[in-house]
């Protein structure tokens, strides 16, 4: 070979190598720094390609060329990795940084569990929820809700939420309001409550909400389960037979007094929440009941128990009565049992 050719060939290597050096730097951009760009929200469509991600990606401006980016993500084996979903990226990233981004899980949230016992008024879960860093006024944001409507339940107009936030653990994320842990709540109340079979309480003309107002009544009466639908039947029966329901829990819930004695005048209170002195149900829910009170609360159990006073000696079981005879001796019982107790409650649990 002359040396004019030996020169050209020469040339021709030195040309290759140079276009070679130059994809490399473009795809690998060494001197590409973290991007400022700015933010720029996308859907990254599940099963999309590595050529349409890019594609997609250039098109909102946070790479430079589709086809280079589609050739790093093939080197560095990222192309199966990218994740679907939403993602903010910045405009003017890097090829590296934007792989990075769409191919590395985003962190797990830091949650909290907020516990809510069933039976609780909303009075009483406020400081509960802000003991445990929920942030903002629970009572105001427990007043009402987008999402539920106490009225469509038969709620009276201006009703607040109160039987309506279902009572469980809820996994908060960090930091949390107590307007989201009210949308939690009745969003889980309106699952739970859609499973109660209302059959039964509408062919005797009570409503969803009469039926939240007595499923919170059995919550604050029982923690036994084969209580509930027994006392359910004695507020049924005395609700169809005009008898006041007697429970003076519903006093309690009006005067907020939830752990000490009732006053007598208290007692004899003019409340439409006195159900000793009124007929009928108090106008609304006394707390949130959980959904073994609004099952029992929607169908009681067949039963002419019209009294029921608490066993000694069990974990808050109920001796139950159609006679106001047996009823004082179940009383009788109950208060010598008391009296050998010291004046202690004759409990005995687990």
């Amino acid at each position: 070979m002359n040396r004019r050719g030996k020169r050209i060939v020469g040339v021709g290597v030195a040309v290759v190598f140079v276009a070679f050096l130059t994809i490399i730097v473009l795809i690998f951009q060494p001197l590409a720094g973290s991007s400022n760009g700015a933010a720029v929200r996308l859907a990254i469509p599940p099963g999309s390609s590595v050529s349409q991600v890019g594609d997609l990606l250039e098109k909102a401006g946070v790479i430079d060329n589709s086809m280079l980016f589609s050739l790093r993500a093939r080197i560095d084996g990222d192309g199966g990795a990218i994740r679907a979903g939403g993602i903010t990226l910045r405009t003017g990233m890097s090829y590296s940084e934007a792989l990075n981004a769409l191919t590395t899980a985003p962190a797990s949230a830091a949650v909290k569990a907020v516990t809510i016992p069933e039976g609780l008024a909303r009075g009483q879960v406020a400081p509960l929820v802000s003991a445990r860093g929920v942030a903002g006024n629970y009572l105001a944001a427990s007043q009402g809700s987008p999402f539920l409507s106490p009225t469509s339940y038969g709620a009276p107009s201006g009703a607040s939420l109160e039987g309506f936030l279902f009572p469980s653990t809820y996994e908060l994320k960090i930091p949390t309001t107590a307007k989201e842990l009210v949308t939690d709540q009745v969003k889980a109340f309106k699952t739970q409550f859609g499973t109660v079979d209302l059959a039964y309480a509408k062919s005797k003309n009570l409503t969803a909400f009469d039926v939240v107002t007595i499923a919170s009544m059995i919550e604050r009466e029982t923690a036994a389960a084969a209580d509930r639908p027994l006392i359910s039947a004695v507020i049924w029966n005395r609700l169809r037979q005009g008898i006041p329901l007697g429970i003076d829990a519903t006093s309690r819930y009006e005067f907020n007094n939830w752990t000490r004695p009732l006053l007598q005048s208290q007692l004899e209170s003019n409340s439409p929440y006195n159900t000793r002195l009124n007929k009928g149900l108090p106008p609304g829910p006394i707390g949130n009941p959980g959904l073994a009170s609004l099952k029992a609360a929607a169908r009681p159990a067949r039963s002419n128990y019209i009294y029921y006073v608490v066993k000694p000696w069990t974990c808050g079981e109920h001796s139950f009565s159609t006679t106001q005879s047996q009823f004082n001796a179940d009383v009788a019982a109950y208060n010598a049992a008391r009296d050998s107790n010291q004046g202690r409650a004759p409990t005995k649990c687990p």
